[in-house]
């Protein structure tokens, strides 16, 4: 057989070859195809939360010290030595309550000597005018009777007010403080003895940045937090915003009160406050199950059994969860678990609910700050 005929039978049989090889190539694909049709997408699992309806409050932090409503330094008016101390540190006195007395001896004689001279100007006082009645005396005898009683008078109000003075009362309801003087100490005038602060309610002034001056107005809510009550929160109401912006520090001074009815807060703590500048009902849905990429934001929304690309936008966030002003509402569900295999379109085995999320959604109260 020449070699040209060689060669073309070979290049029949590789030719018959390759054809097979391509027609069972091409049915194993068929095959398979078919077979994925059948079976569809494997469902990816994923865990579920809630989209639901919560009250977010839009806050502002800022740093004050208490001091009392109404407070003064206890002083003596006159000097002299003490022989009554009615100071208890830390305890409640009323207005009018006698808290020092100074020795009075002097005075109260200084008074009787006056009430003395009173008494003698207003009797030589009569009898001027009964004589004056018969023109037994001038009428300037009588004027200077009258000048002569009513500086009599005059010397007995005095004899009195400093007899007063010798004796320190309480010029409100309040708490004193500490005291270095004891009984049987002398005291000069203006000397002080004690602190009276009237802690029914304690003001807190603090500073806040301008660029909220226009949100901040008397009657707003301030809660106030002690370091050395952790556990309490402490409501107060904005009573005063300054007019006048600090040109240095680009901040406005506002003044809070606190009611303070048990006098648990002293004056001169330090407190951490929360303003709350706004109040507004959103829906919102834990942070994990936010998706961002690039410039778009989304979440993966199931829908009967399906995930659903869902392009949103964001607001606040707050304790785990964000808020969300478009495109979702309240009562559908979301992907928070098992989002990296999640895509439009997929089938969901669903392998739980966060129950948490679900059941937070009832509370529709203002959260408080912390």
């Amino acid at each position: 057989m020449s070699l040209f005929k060689q060669f073309l039978i070979l290049l029949l049989l590789a030719g018959a070859g390759f054809g097979g090889y391509q027609y069972m190539r091409g049915n194993l694909a068929d095959d398979n195809a078919s077979a994925a049709g059948q079976q569809g997408p494997h469902p990816i699992s994923v865990e579920l939360a809630r989209a639901t309806p919560r009250i977010m409050q839009r806050t502002i932090e800022a740093v004050g010290t208490t001091r009392a409503l109404r407070s003064v330094e206890i002083v003596p008016e006159a000097d002299g030595r003490l022989v009554e101390l009615n100071i208890t540190p830390g305890t409640r006195v009323t207005q009018g309550q006698i808290l020092a007395r100074l020795d009075e001896e002097i005075e109260r004689a200084n008074l009787a000597q006056a009430e003395a001279v009173l008494t003698e100007r207003h009797q030589s006082l009569e009898r001027v005018r009964t004589l004056r009645r018969t023109n037994a005396v001038s009428q300037a005898a009588l004027e200077d009777a009258i000048a002569r009683a009513a500086e009599a008078e005059a010397e007995a109000d005095r004899a009195r007010r400093r007899l007063a003075d010798r004796t320190i009362t309480a010029p409100f309801d309040g708490v004193v403080g500490l005291t270095s003087h004891d009984v049987g100490a002398r005291v000069s005038a203006g000397e002080v003895l004690t602190r009276l602060d009237d802690l029914s309610k304690v003001e807190v002034e603090f500073s806040l940045p301008e660029t909220i001056f226009a949100q901040v107005m008397p009657g707003q809510t301030v809660v106030a937090r002690a370091a050395a009550f952790p556990e309490h929160g402490f409501t107060g109401t904005i009573t005063a915003v300054d007019s006048r912006i600090d040109p240095v520090g680009r901040a406005f001074r506002t003044r809070a009160v606190i009611p303070n009815p048990d006098s648990t807060l002293p004056a001169g703590m330090f407190l951490s406050l929360t303003l709350v500048l706004a109040e507004t009902e959103n829906t919102v849905v834990p942070e994990e199950a936010i998706v961002f990429e690039a410039a778009q934001t989304y979440v993966f929304v199931a829908e009967e059994g399906v995930a659903r690309r869902r392009t949103v936008v964001t607001g606040q966030r707050r304790d785990g969860v964000i808020a969300i002003t478009s495109g979702l509402v309240a009562g559908e569900e979301v992907i928070v678990r098992g989002l990296a295999r999640a895509r439009d379109g997929a089938p969901l085995n669903i392998v739980a609910r966060d129950r948490d999320a679900t059941a937070e959604s009832s509370a529709t109260a203002p959260e408080q700050p912390t």
